[in-house]
């Protein structure tokens, strides 16, 4: 059996290093054998972060790329402030908020962005929970955030 961190490397994946805080909240958190992720933006490799508004300045296909590029630093983040991405079980729960103009209603195609990289990486059964796509308007412009719980092993 494969593991995640086998699977990352795989598929060749680069992560961009993990953001620091935004303000006055833990990155991750363990609760029993449940691991909970702060909400995490769209970053690069190279430390910026992708702006814009979906249906604005950016296409339903750029904000899916920014979807699996927040998926790419969820990795990063869970690799810094936790640790091995091996002890992770499951992904449970998905909220994901995209960055867009008022008429835009296709939130859910792109999320599948970071939802395609999560399967990628934990398998089409473990890398896939329940999940929320909605659009509102999102701090510093970023055109994509998503928070998120994991079941951990016990």
């Amino acid at each position: 059996m494969i593991t995640p961190s086998q699977r990352i490397q795989q598929l060749g994946l680069v992560l961009p290093p993990a953001p620091p805080p935004a303000g006055l909240y833990k990155p991750v958190l363990v609760v029993d054998n449940f691991l909970y992720i702060s909400g995490q933006g769209c970053l690069r490799t190279d430390g910026t972060l992708i702006e814009g508004r979906v249906g604005h300045n950016l296409t339903l296909q750029e904000g899916k790329e920014a979807a699996r590029q927040t998926a790419l630093t969820m990795l990063a983040t869970i690799t810094t402030h936790f640790g091995d991405v091996d002890r992770i079980k499951r992904l449970v729960k998905t909220l994901g908020m995209v960055n867009c103009t008022p008429d835009f209603k296709d939130h859910p195609l792109v999320i599948n962005g970071y939802s395609e990289l999560m399967a990628d990486v934990f398998g089409p059964e473990n890398g896939v929970g329940v999940r929320s796509a909605i659009g509102m308007m999102l701090p510093g412009g970023i055109a994509v955030e998503i928070e998120a719980m994991f079941e951990l092993y016990k």
